[in-house]
C-alpha cells in the first residue's frame, strides 16, 4: 500500500452565528497517499470546500485531527504554518480572482518564492519564467495582469504558483468548473502531467462525477456533511453501496 502522506480524522465543522447553527462536517475520516489523485465529490453545500480550508488551515476544525506526514496540523503557531504552506498548496474556482488584480502575474508568483522559499527577486524572477513555461505559458505572460489573461490560462498560472514551492499536496477546489470544456481537458492534462513527472499527490474535489472518474485512483462521496461512501474509483462508480451515490450516478448517465 502507498504511503499516506495526509490523514483527517472524525473532521468536525460547526458554524455557529448565534442565530443558526450549521453542522458542515460531521466526523469525517479519510486519508490521501502519496501520488495519488483522490476525488471528493459533493453537491453544494456537502462539506466538500470546507475539508480543503481545514486542510490548508483557512478554518480550524470544531473537532477532531489532520495529520500531514505523520505531525498534527491543526492549530499551528503562525511561524509553523509557513512550512505547511509549503507542502500544501490549493488552486481555487476563481483563478482570476485568487490573483491581485494589481499586480501583474509574474510579480505574484515571484512574491510566493520570496515568501516561502526565501529566494531574493533576481532568482524568483528566474524561476517564475521556468515555472510559466512549465504550464505551457510563455515568458511574457510574467509582465501580464490576471484581467488579460483567458480563464484556461489563468488557471495554469495559478498552477505555476501553487507548484513554485514544490508542494507535496495540491488541493484543485472546482478548479475546472469555471472552464469551457476545452480549457478543462487542457487543464486536467497539466495537472495529471505535473503529478507524473514531481508525484505530487492531488485532492481534486469536484461536483462533477464523469471528470473525477476519469483522473481519481479513489473516490470520497459527500452529502450533508457526511462522508457516505468512499473506495477505488471502480468499485464506486461500477458497484455503489449508498441510495445517494446511485442517484449522483443515474444523474449522469
Amino acid at each position: 500500500m502507498m504511503e499516506e502522506i495526509l490523514v483527517c480524522e472524525n473532521l468536525t465543522m460547526t458554524f455557529d452565528d448565534g442565530e443558526y447553527i450549521v453542522h458542515a462536517l460531521k466526523n469525517v475520516s479519510f486519508s490521501l497517499r502519496k501520488n495519488e489523485v483522490l476525488g471528493i465529490i459533493g453537491e453544494s453545500g456537502s462539506g466538500k470546500s470546507t475539508i480543503a480550508k481545514l486542510i490548508t488551515g483557512l478554518y480550524q476544525p470544531t473537532g477532531g485531527n489532520i495529520f500531514l506526514g505523520g505531525r498534527s496540523i491543526v492549530r499551528l503557531k503562525r511561524q509553523v504554518q509557513k512550512e505547511v504552506y509549503t507542502k500544501v498548496q490549493m488552486v481555487f474556482q476563481d483563478a482570476v480572482g485568487s490573483f491581485n488584480p494589481r499586480r501583474k502575474i509574474g510579480e505574484s508568483i515571484s512574491d510566493t518564492l520570496c515568501r516561502l522559499c526565501g529566494e531574493n527577486k533576481h532568482t524568483a524572477g528566474k524561476e517564475t519564467a521556468l515555472l510559466l513555461d512549465h504550464v505551457g505559458l510563455s515568458g511574457d505572460y510574467a509582465e501580464k495582469y490576471p484581467h488579460e489573461l483567458s480563464g484556461g490560462e489563468c488557471q495554469r498560472a495559478a498552477i505555476a504558483r501553487a507548484m513554485s514551492v514544490h508542494p507535496e499536496i495540491l488541493i484543485c477546489d472546482e478548479a475546472t468548473s469555471a472552464l469551457d470544456v476545452s480549457a478543462q481537458a487542457k487543464i486536467v492534462e497539466l495537472l495529471m502531467h505535473l503529478r507524473r513527472i514531481h508525484n505530487v499527490s492531488i485532492l481534486f474535489i469536484t461536483h462533477d462525477l464523469p471528470l473525477v472518474s476519469n483522473i481519481s485512483d479513489r473516490i470520497l462521496i459527500m452529502h450533508e456533511g457526511e462522508l457516505v461512501e468512499e473506495g477505488s474509483t471502480e468499485e464506486v462508480i461500477t458497484r455503489p453501496k449508498t441510495v445517494y451515490t446511485r442517484r449522483l450516478l443515474d444523474a449522469v448517465c
